[in-house]
């Protein structure tokens, strides 16, 4: 996995293509939208229950997006590196599966 020398961040092998980046920051996009109509709402005063139906589908597209994510990450990098012969990958994969979740 790539380094950044000055800063230490870490960089996918394969990158993703124009396409992927494309679809995720949309969805990203998306999300933002709903948290600024949560905002709103908020502002706005809106019943209590009308703003955790919002957050609710903020959750659910959030973590749908990170599923997206984890199924590129176990595709691409996990399998990069098992291929490689390091077995470390397994135990930081159970890790960011049990975040995720």
């Amino acid at each position: 996995m790539e380094m950044c020398e000055c800063c230490g961040q870490r960089y996918k092998e394969t990158p993703r293509s124009e396409e992927e980046v494309r679809s995720l920051v949309n969805r990203l996009n998306r999300i933002v939208g709903q948290v600024n109509g949560i905002k709103k709402m908020i502002e706005e005063n809106r019943y209590c229950g009308e703003v955790l139906v919002q957050v609710s589908a903020a959750e659910s597209a959030l973590r749908a997006f990170g599923y997206i994510v984890l199924e590129e990450h176990l595709s691409t990098c996990v399998s990069e590196k098992i291929r490689a012969g390091d077995e470390n990958i397994v135990k930081e994969t159970v890790e960011l599966v049990k975040k995720l979740n």
